[in-house]
């Protein structure tokens, strides 16, 4: 047995694990005001979101008069526990540790 394929597969890890990074952009300066928030002008018909008959037509409103926790629907959530995967795994652990000591 040699270490000659040892050596390769090393030398090949080495290879995989060096990354260069570009330096970050610079922030452009928009005030909040400057960008919409909703994809929609004011006045605009919604067509398909009226689901009932004989009734008129939904128009968009102005920004303000929505709710400010309208906008931050779509930003992502940063859960403290980790990820779904773990935090499903921690209660199904949970569970089983209550089973178990519900029948001890």
């Amino acid at each position: 047995m040699t270490i000659l394929p040892l050596l390769r597969r090393q030398a090949c890890l080495r290879l995989t694990t060096l990354r260069y990074y570009s330096t970050k952009p610079a922030p452009t300066s928009t005030s909040a005001q400057d960008t919409p928030l909703s994809s929609c002008p004011e006045n605009t018909e919604l067509v398909g979101l009226n689901y009932l008959k004989d009734q008129p037509e939904v128009i968009a409103k102005p920004d303000s008069e929505y709710p400010p926790w309208l906008w931050t629907l779509l930003e992502p959530t940063n859960h403290p526990e980790g990820s779904k995967k773990e935090r499903r795994a921690k209660a199904r652990q949970e569970i089983k540790d209550r089973n178990f000591m519900s029948t001890q």
